[in-house]
C-alpha cells in the first residue's frame, strides 16, 4: 500500500512546513520581543524572548505532523462515514464564535475560541469538514446535480449556511476560501457552468455586504483602490505598502536570511499574512521561485491523485484539499504583491497559526491515504462506471 503513495506531494509538504518553520524563527524575532515584553509587565514572565512564535510554531508543527501521519493511515472512506457530525460540529463552533466569555479576542476579526490553554480558528476547520460533506452530498445526488430544483438550490443553501456565519465574523479570507472550494467542487461534480457562475455572484450578494459592515474591512478595499493617496498609504494603507517595500527591497537574491528590515515592526503580523513579503527580502526574487515551484507542483500531484481516485467521494475530497491549497495560496501571494485586498489569509504550511497549519497537515494526510489507492486502473473504471446510466447497472 505505501509503494503507491505520493511520496513526491508528502516529500514537498515536509520541506515547505519545516521552511515554514525556519523562516517564522527569523522574521518573528521582533514581534516575539514585543509580546514576551509585556507579558514580562504583567508578570507574567521572567524575561522577554525573541523565540515566542519560533517555540509555539515547532509546537504546532509536531502535533500537524503527528495528525498527519495517523490520518494518512486511517481510510479515506472513514470520513464518508463521518462527514455530517464532523460538519455539524464545526458548524456548532462557528455558533460558538458569537458567544461573550467563549470567544478569543484577537486582532480585529471574531474567528477565534478560547478552549482552556488554547485557541482554535472554527473556520480553519471547517474548510476540512465542508469538503468532507459536500464530497458526500455530490455523491449522493450525481445524477440531479446539473439540475436547477435538484442541485443548485440546495447547493446554494447548503453553501450560504457554510459561509454566512463566516462572512459575520467577519473573515473575507476564509469566505472567499470556502466559497471557492465549494464552487470548484460543484462543477467538477457536474453542475452547470451557469449555476455556478449564479452561485458565485449570489455568495457574493449575500456575503460581501455582511463582511464589509466593518469599517477596518472597507478600509482595505479604500487602500487596494486608492493606494497612491498619501492619506491612505501613511494609514490604512501601510501595511500593504511596507509588503511592497520588502518585496522590492529583495531584489534578485535577496539581503540575506535573518537580515530583514521591514521584520522591525513595519510589517504587522509578519510571521503570518505577510511572511511572503519578508520572505521576498530575505531570499529574493530566484530563491522565491522554488517556493512557488514547489507550490506549483504539490497542486500538480493533488490533482493527479484526485483524477486517479478509486471512487466518486475519494475523486472529489481530493479536489477539494487541492482547491483550498491551490486558491489559499494565490490568494496570499496577491494579497502581499497589492494585487487583492487584504483578507487576513495565512500562506499554506509556511505562516503562524496552528488552527491553519494543523488543518492543513491533516488535509494532506487524507490526500496521501487517497493517493495510496490510486490506480490509473481505477480511476478508468470509476470514470466508466459514472458514464454508464443508471438503468444498465440495475
Amino acid at each position: 500500500m505505501f509503494r503507491r503513495m505520493d511520496f513526491l506531494l508528502l516529500g514537498i509538504t515536509v520541506v515547505l512546513t519545516l521552511f515554514g518553520l525556519a523562516m517564522i524563527s527569523s522574521v518573528s524575532v521582533f514581534e516575539s520581543y514585543q509580546i514576551t515584553q509585556r507579558l514580562v509587565s504583567q508578570g507574567l514572565r521572567d524575561a522577554p524572548s525573541n523565540s515566542f512564535y519560533l517555540w509555539r510554531s515547532f509546537r504546532h508543527v509536531f502535533f500537524g505532523f503527528g495528525a498527519m501521519g495517523i490520518v494518512m493511515l486511517l481510510p479515506y472512506r472513514l470520513w464518508q462515514r463521518l462527514a455530517f457530525p464532523l460538519f455539524g460540529a464545526t458548524l456548532l463552533l462557528l455558533f460558538a464564535v458569537f458567544i461573550p466569555g467563549l470567544r478569543a479576542e484577537y486582532g480585529t476579526a471574531q474567528s477565534w475560541l478560547r478552549l482552556g490553554f488554547f485557541s482554535l480558528q472554527p473556520a480553519e476547520l471547517l474548510k476540512l469538514t465542508l469538503i468532507f460533506y459536500l464530497a458526500l452530498w455530490l455523491q449522493k445526488r450525481e445524477q440531479l446535480v446539473s439540475t436547477w430544483k435538484e442541485g443548485f438550490v440546495p447547493f446554494a443553501t447548503l453553501l450560504s449556511l457554510s459561509t454566512i456565519l463566516v462572512a459575520l465574523q467577519p473573515d473575507l479570507g476564509s469566505f472567499l476560501v470556502l466559497s471557492s472550494i465549494a464552487v470548484v467542487m460543484f462543477f467538477v461534480a457536474g453542475g452547470n457552468i451557469g449555476h455556478v457562475i449564479l452561485g458565485g455572484m449570489m455568495a457574493s450578494i449575500l456575503g460581501l455586504p455582511l463582511i464589509l459592515q466593518k469599517d477596518y474591512i472597507r478600509n482595505r478595499f479604500r487602500a487596494f483602490l486608492s493606494p497612491e493617496d498619501p492619506s491612505i498609504s501613511e494609514t490604512i494603507g501601510f501595511q500593504i505598502k511596507q509588503a511592497l517595500i520588502a518585496i522590492g527591497s529583495g531584489g534578485a537574491f535577496g539581503v540575506g536570511y535573518g537580515k530583514s528590515v521591514q521584520k522591525f515592526g513595519y510589517l504587522p503580523e509578519v510571521q503570518a499574512d505577510t511572511i511572503f513579503a519578508a520572505m521576498a527580502e530575505e531570499l529574493g526574487f530566484f530563491r522565491l521561485l522554488i517556493i512557488i515551484a514547489m507550490f506549483g507542483i504539490f497542486i500538480w500531484r493533488g490533482y493527479k491523485i484526485a483524477r486517479e481516485a478509486p471512487d466518486r467521494f475519494g475523486f472529489l475530497v481530493a479536489t477539494g484539499i487541492t482547491t483550498w491549497i491551490a486558491f489559499q495560496t494565490v490568494l496570499n501571494f496577491a494579497v502581499n504583491l497589492a494585487l487583492f485586498p487584504l483578507t487576513g489569509i495565512t500562506l499554506p504550511f509556511i505562516s503562524y497559526g496552528g488552527s491553519s497549519l494543523i488543518s492543513l497537515l491533516i488535509a494532506v494526510g487524507v490526500l496521501l491515504n487517497i493517493s495510496m489507492h490510486s490506480t490509473e486502473a481505477a480511476a478508468v473504471a470509476r470514470r466508466t462506471e459514472k458514464r454508464t446510466p443508471s438503468f444498465s447497472r440495475a
